[in-house]
């Protein structure tokens, strides 16, 4: 992963970190039930973000280079793992 890629979804996290502990006092303060559902919604839209960042650099990196080697079981196992995370996700 490039600095410059890695620089970026360090920065997300560090985001999303802030904000679920915004949630955590939101939760602590008893505030309003759907407000909290909301904010969780965003963290989990963010966390979804940061997800394809890091998905797609593998494809453009590690899978890339999988597919296009010589050795067979790389291959395989690259596409295995992408399966898994599609499947894992309930993404089919």
């Amino acid at each position: 992963m490039s600095a410059k890629d890695e620089a970026s979804i360090l920065r997300r996290l560090k985001s999303i970190e802030g904000h679920v502990r915004g949630v955590s006092r939101m939760v602590e303060e008893d505030q309003y039930c759907i407000d909290i559902v909301n904010q969780i919604g965003a963290v989990q839209r963010a966390l979804g973000k940061v997800s394809e960042l890091v998905l797609d650099r593998h494809l453009h990196t590690c899978a890339t280079t999988a597919i296009r080697g010589d050795n067979p079981s790389d291959r395989e196992r690259v596409i295995e793992e992408i399966l898994d995370v599609f499947k894992s996700s309930g993404r089919r």
